[in-house]
């Protein structure tokens, strides 16, 4: 629940998701959990990076993590304060799901199940 989101707490948010690639991840994991080797996929980045954009992401709160035997998956975290606020900022983005979808299409989806 939005308890009287302040300039400074919006602009450090969108700050945060100005990054085309963290918006992009917000936007995955507001629909579907993913784990890193996933987002090296897609992203075609190295672990390190995408650990580094998860990372940021995680200490700001909106993301959380979870573990399933040696994996961490993550996924946007339903109990951050300003939740419905990402989620109206994510409300006009389109569906990235087909990217994920793409890579299974072409052989290259990695399940860490």
């Amino acid at each position: 629940m939005n308890q009287g989101l302040d300039i400074e707490t919006a602009a450090n948010i969108l700050k945060l998701l100005g990054d085309k690639t963290r918006l992009t991840m917000i936007k995955i994991l507001a629909d579907h959990e993913c784990c890193v080797c996933e987002f090296v996929a897609l992203f075609q980045m190295t672990q390190p990076a995408v650990s580094q954009h998860l990372r940021k992401l995680k200490d700001s709160g909106l993301v959380k993590e979870s573990r399933k035997g040696q994996w961490v998956f993550y996924s946007l975290n339903p109990s951050h304060p300003y939740h419905s606020f990402v989620l109206n900022v994510l409300s006009d983005l389109p569906n990235q799901l087909s990217k994920l979808e793409e890579l299974e299409t072409q052989g290259k989806w990695i399940s860490c199940d």
